[in-house]
């Protein structure tokens, strides 16, 4: 029943599974800084992955071959993340005394109080975060579950790849060990700073609030990079592929693309990044964010984050990942840096090896 959530000693690949490709990352340890040992992206077909699961293990765990013979990294223990829109959490109090298997024992009793599926469907697992501040003697636990089904496919997937699926994580905490992991290269920030983390994937944009550096909400919006593909597609007659490949390299397109084609699809990323924010003020106690980082495919784009920012007022910038961490001599610096944004998930995962 426990798989989720609770470090493993070993180096990892961190491996994202998105809703349109497989996005590969390994780091080490290079004295004090990490070092990226190697990294890879590799699309999917579009129907392998239906509401952020798979739908064909065959074609994700083909992709993910692909990936890892190109990428040659050195490890095939892997780690891999469920959406957290798949995951139910609750947060506990337990016994700080209590051994990991007294816990197990004691959330394994008490489960069906907190999760609304028979037992035998749900991965179930806990991390113990820390004591309570009103009571030393009682700590703060979170229960993780999902269906079976979601941990298993991803399992698959990889063992295709001839990988070991050695941690199946939770996106928000991915989230969260990333944020915590770049804090200090974020600028002044209040005590208690609420973060908004808008990933915007190809198809999916998620956004994941931390408040106090712990995930408080979560939201998937079908909106993506995928619209602006389609439209240079249509706009230019161009195949996917190309229109793919001119949307990184928007100084090959043609003099209107600036106003006709990027700027609306600018203007409307941003309105789906307020509509979320709008949606996460009115359901919680909070009426502001400190900060908004924005990751994914689409995060580079040139004006999003300045035009984000003028719309909220808000301090806005392009999370990078690598900050702080050195590249491996093999690797081209350039282009890790021009995926980096895309590439927060599969970091935070791979990091997991590496922190405590």
């Amino acid at each position: 029943m426990f798989g989720l959530l609770r470090r493993k000693p070993e180096a990892l690949l961190g491996i994202d599974i998105s809703s349109a490709s497989v996005k590969l990352l390994a780091l080490n340890r290079d004295g004090g800084t990490f070092r990226v040992e190697a990294y890879g992206v590799e699309p999917l077909p579009q129907h392998a992955m239906v509401d952020r699961n798979i739908s064909d293990v065959g074609a994700v765990g083909e992709a993910i071959r692909r990936l890892v013979a190109r990428a040659r990294p050195a490890s095939r223990r892997a780690a891999v993340a469920v959406a957290g829109s798949s995951v139910i959490t609750r947060s506990l109090e337990l016994e700080a005394g209590l051994s990991d298997e007294q816990m197990e024992a004691q959330i394994a009793s008490e489960a069906d109080q907190y999760i609304p599926y028979p037992l035998e469907e749900v991965a179930l697992d806990f991390q113990v975060r820390g004591p309570l501040e009103r009571n030393a003697a009682w700590c703060e636990v979170l229960l993780a579950a999902c269906r079976r089904e979601s941990v298993e496919t991803r399992q698959e997937a990889l063992e295709l790849a001839d990988l070991n699926a050695t941690v199946v994580d939770i996106e928000p905490q991915v989230v969260e060990r990333m944020i915590g992991y770049l804090r200090p290269s974020l600028g002044v920030l209040p005590e208690h700073a609420v973060i908004a983390v808008v990933d915007i994937g190809a198809t999916v944009t998620t956004l994941t609030v931390l408040a106090g550096d712990r995930p408080v909400h979560t939201r998937e919006q079908v909106f993506g990079g995928r619209l602006l593909t389609e439209e240079i597609q249509r706009h230019y007659g161009m195949p996917p592929e190309a229109a793919e490949l001119a949307k990184l390299t928007p100084e090959t397109l043609p003099h209107d693309y600036l106003p006709e084609v990027l700027e609306p699809f600018l203007d409307l990323a941003v309105q789906q990044v307020m509509r979320a924010l709008q949606f996460f003020f009115s359901s919680s106690r909070h009426d502001r964010v400190d900060l908004v980082l924005l990751a994914g495919g689409s995060a580079p784009l040139p004006g999003l984050a300045e035009r984000v920012e003028a719309a909220l007022g808000t301090r806005t910038a392009v999370v990078n990942p690598f900050t702080g961490m050195t590249v491996a001599p093999h690797l081209d610096a350039a282009a890790l840096t021009r995926a980096a944004p895309g590439l927060l998930l599969a970091c935070g995962l791979s990091m997991r090896s590496t922190r405590a």
